[in-house]
């Protein structure tokens, strides 16, 4: 007699359901996040790409629960992290969750490090804070941590102040206190940006690296799709606060679907083409004041738009296994309200 064992799906590392960020502007919230769901596996590296003022980093933001008080808040939606409500949690809890089971890796480490302190006492404070050992230990460590995120003379370095480092050296640093308490997932908001091309492909093999060794998920937030490719297994691309499509990077690059993300590949300088202007995008963002409240965000500057583009807001749909877009392009209803098939 044989047995079949099924496999069960594994229960994603984070879950964001139907969040809803809004900032309050002149005494009203607008939403600089609008009704966004994805999540993030296990040993998984998600990419969240596209313009500045998407909603991007308020999204990590509102993950970590590190929105300004009094004027940013989430409005709606959950946020799970290990099958835990964490978008309800208090500040107190949050704080045992934070640096130990998710960290984040700041846009520009010259503002996220603290100048006054060394950088050795900067990663022992979260060693200290999370873990049951002495400051000795806790020297130690963050030595072993700097060595490990490739930084030479750990031993001096620990002693010394950021001003004294480079910007990838600093970027290594801000790594090292990420990784510190080896938490399952690690966000990094624009981590090479501030970096010129050699240093910021060391720090993307560095991640690389860590992940697989550390088995951690990583949610890389950025505006540069050669990023993304180099080190993501799934892609999320945003769009004036609402997720435009959704696949895997392999798929995405070889069959993007949303106007939008057909725009953004058309203007990847190709190194096998001679051109002499960029591909660009007409048209402007509509400001977070401003959001269209119903249809597509998309519309006033899409080359396919359609009357009903303006009318209905396009749900995010799975048009393929693993690749889900927000647009009518792909609905068969409006497609035959506007006579198409």
């Amino acid at each position: 007699m044989s047995t079949k064992f099924v496999k069960q799906k594994e229960t994603p590392l984070l879950e964001v359901r139907n969040l809803q960020t809004g900032f309050k502007i002149d005494g009203e919230y607008y939403n600089a996040v609008d009704n966004v769901s994805f999540h993030v596996n296990r040993r998984q590296i998600v990419g969240i790409v596209g313009e500045s003022g998407c909603g991007k980093s308020v999204m990590s933001l509102s993950i970590m629960q590190l929105l300004a008080q009094g004027i940013g808040k989430i409005r709606g939606g959950e946020i799970t992290f290990e099958n835990k409500l964490i978008s309800s949690m208090n500040d107190n809890e949050m704080n045992k969750i934070r640096g130990k089971e998710i960290s984040m890796i700041f846009q520009e480490p010259m503002t996220s490090l603290n100048p006054v302190f060394t950088i050795g006492y900067q990663i022992q404070e979260v060693l200290l804070n999370h873990e049951k050992i002495t400051k000795k230990v806790a020297k130690q460590k963050a030595i072993a941590l700097l060595k490990s995120v490739g930084i030479p003379r750990a031993d001096k370095i620990v002693n010394e102040y950021p001003h004294q480092l480079s910007g990838g050296m600093r970027q290594r640093v801000m790594i090292a206190i990420s990784i510190a308490c080896q938490p399952k997932l690690l966000i990094a908001d624009e981590p090479t940006t501030a970096l010129d091309v050699t240093v910021q492909a060391q720090i993307l093999e560095l991640l690389k690296d860590i992940q697989a060794v550390n088995e951690m998920s990583i949610i890389l937030i950025t505006h540069d799709l050669g990023v993304v490719a180099e080190i993501c297994d799934e892609v999320i691309v945003m769009y004036a606060g609402k997720i435009a499509e959704r696949a895997s990077v392999m798929e995405l690059f070889e069959h993007p679907k949303h106007p939008y993300t057909q725009l953004l590949m058309k203007a990847i300088p190709k190194m096998d083409e001679e051109v002499e202007k960029l591909a660009t995008i007409d048209g402007l963002v509509p400001s977070i004041k401003d959001m269209p409240a119903v249809g597509c965000r998309f519309s006033n500057r899409c080359p396919n738009v359609m009357p009903q583009c303006m009318q209905v807001t396009p749900e995010l749909q799975s048009i393929e296994l693993g690749h889900e877009v927000a647009c009518h392009l792909y609905d068969t209803n409006i497609l035959k309200e506007v006579g198409v098939i």
